[in-house]
């Protein structure tokens, strides 16, 4: 059970004494350098490793997307990854800008090993590591400080000599000094200078050390600040590509990576999605994604999310979460009222202006940028109000609903919804609406209608055939337009009817095109709404008010005819 006074088992991380610090007054400008772990990091942590078909598919995912820089696994303790590896150069894999990767411990015959695998390579990194943190310098490999150096400066030293001896092959140097975060900063540098030492990189042909939080182990901030104590303290600095590589325990991880990434590093390790040891690596699509939307391009391309998210659930056979940030499933929808009708108007506003800079309420992004549609920011259930209910009848109907009758009919959805305790799709919506307002047919419809004027005279005449109650009755009346003179041929049949306010609009195009009129009329005191469609949009007119008469006689709701079974 939970302690009650858990400083008696746990400490508070020691920051690093940076008063001067000068990250948090940068920003990320430029996209760093990107290393997809996926096949490496994310690989192992699967409960069901990935095979080598799985493991193909996800590395030409990669090089689509635009990674130069792919881990492809640690060929020296895996027979899969030493296969696949071979299988890459064998068979010629390799686009001639991406450069593969793999890791290795500091270990003779496993240096040996990986340097088996990577034969034939054009470009390779070659990854090495030990861990530098006092708890497993004490605790895990019984080594002092001086004899944790020797490890890395005598692994360093074997894989010189080994790139020396294959010069066909373009070779980078990479080093890590496992759990930098909780190594003593101090000898970090040391043991990273020693390493440079034994290597010898130059400006020209830099070695990459990277700097894991192999455990996400304090807020964001202290990592930022012992990436820029390390820059500022490491000799050689302009000889290095400085590497993160953060984890997510604490679940700051990408957070973690920005501020690093402002601090000085050039370059991230993460994987696609966040998949990972424990509560997984930094997330590299969020992180792209987070530059893209501050104006940077991340050099990734991520324009059709979500077969790529697929690909990443059949590979890893891991789901992505539905409110993955950019991605997941619901990301970009909306079932607040409030936040739908700030969509709904956010995006009225962009169609006046499409050139304009992104303000959408609610998006931080285009959904369009990453291959979604309009189509699910506004989804409608017992939460939602008008202004989602419009939208969707906009946007996937072309139904523009007036404002007083998106309200009325905001009500009959949230009926609905209530009733069936569920999601109301854009069909359901449609069909509710069309049960409600266009198909009100009875006791009253049209059948036809014959307009004339005299030359001279404004107002024109309407012969018009209705059916009432099931018989035909003929209805004539005059006004200044046709609308009036229906209203004036109905008030000479007996249906006293006042017009209260009227829109309309076409809805389609070309042959398909049709009239779509909506009608608030006054019936015996009570405002009533009546909608009608024709290709005419006299005849579309006529028939929103005998909808509107028909609603105000009906006694029974069509929108009852939404049913939890029909929901199913």
């Amino acid at each position: 059970m939970m302690l009650s006074d858990p400083s008696k088992k746990y400490r508070p991380f020691v920051a690093v004494d940076l008063p001067d610090r000068q990250w948090p007054s940068k920003r990320i400008e430029t996209p760093p350098q990107w290393c997809s772990v996926d096949l490496r990091d994310g690989n192992q942590s699967l409960i069901d490793p990935m095979d080598q078909e799985r493991k193909q598919r996800f590395f030409d995912m990669l090089v689509k997307i635009g990674f130069k820089q792919i881990e492809v696994g640690f060929p020296s303790a895996s027979q899969t990854d030493f296969d696949f590896v071979r299988t890459l150069i064998e068979e010629d894999r390799i686009p001639e800008d991406v450069t593969i990767q793999v890791l290795t411990q500091a270990r003779t015959h496993l240096i040996d090993r990986s340097f088996e695998a990577l034969k034939g390579a054009k470009n390779a990194i070659v990854h090495v590591y030990n861990a530098t943190d006092p708890m497993f310098r004490r605790v895990v490999f019984n080594v002092d400080k001086s004899e944790c150096v020797e490890i890395a400066v005598d692994a360093t030293r074997q894989i010189r000599s080994r790139m020396l001896e294959a010069p066909e092959t373009n070779w980078t140097f990479q080093y890590s000094p496992e759990l930098f975060t909780t190594t003593e900063m101090d000898f970090a540098v040391k043991i990273v200078e020693a390493v440079m030492d034994a290597y010898q990189p130059t400006p020209e042909h830099r070695m990459i050390v990277n700097l894991p939080a192999t455990v996400e182990v304090a807020t964001p901030n202290n990592y930022a600040d012992q990436v820029e104590w390390f820059c500022r303290h490491v000799n050689n600095r302009e000889s290095l590509i400085v590497s993160v590589h953060p984890h997510n325990d604490r679940g700051t991880g990408v957070a973690a990576a920005e501020l690093t990434l402002m601090a000085g590093a050039d370059r991230v390790e993460g994987t696609l999605f966040a998949n990972g040891e424990r509560t997984g690596n930094v997330d590299i699509v969020t992180l792209a994604m987070n530059m893209y939307t501050q104006g940077v391009h991340p050099q990734l391309d991520f324009s059709n999310i979500t077969p790529i998210m697929r690909e990443v659930e059949y590979c890893n056979q891991l789901p992505v979460h539905p409110r993955h940030p950019y991605v997941g499933d619901l990301v970009f929808t909306a079932f607040s009222g409030s936040h739908q009708d700030a969509i709904k108007k956010g995006m009225a506003a962009r169609r006046e202006d499409p050139e304009a800079v992104w303000a959408v309420p609610y998006l931080p992004i285009d959904p369009l940028d990453v291959g979604r549609s309009y189509e699910a920011v506004i989804r409608v259930n017992s939460q939602s109000g008008k202004g989602g209910v419009s939208y969707l009848l906009e946007q996937e109907h072309g139904i523009e609903l007036p404002r007083r009758l998106s309200m009325e009919f905001s009500q009959v959805v949230q009926e609905v919804a209530e009733r069936t305790g569920k999601e109301i799709t854009s069909q359901m919506i449609y069909q509710a609406f069309a049960d409600e307002y266009l198909e009100q047919d009875s006791p009253m419809a049209l059948i036809s209608h014959r307009l004339s004027s005299e030359p001279d005279s404004p107002k024109v005449t309407l012969e018009a055939m209705i059916e009432a109650n099931g018989e035909r009755q003929a209805l004539q009346g005059q006004g200044n337009g046709p609308l009036a003179a229906f209203i004036k041929a109905l008030a000479a049949a007996g249906h006293d009817v006042e017009i209260i306010d009227y829109h309309e609009h076409s809805r389609g195009q070309g042959a398909d095109a049709e009239a779509i009129a909506y009608v608030e009329v006054r019936i015996e005191g009570k405002a009533v709404f009546g909608v009608g469609t024709d290709e005419s949009i006299t005849s579309a007119s006529m028939k929103g008010v005998l909808s509107a008469i028909n609603r105000h006689r009906s006694s029974q709701p069509a929108a009852a005819n939404v049913t939890a079974d029909s929901l199913v």
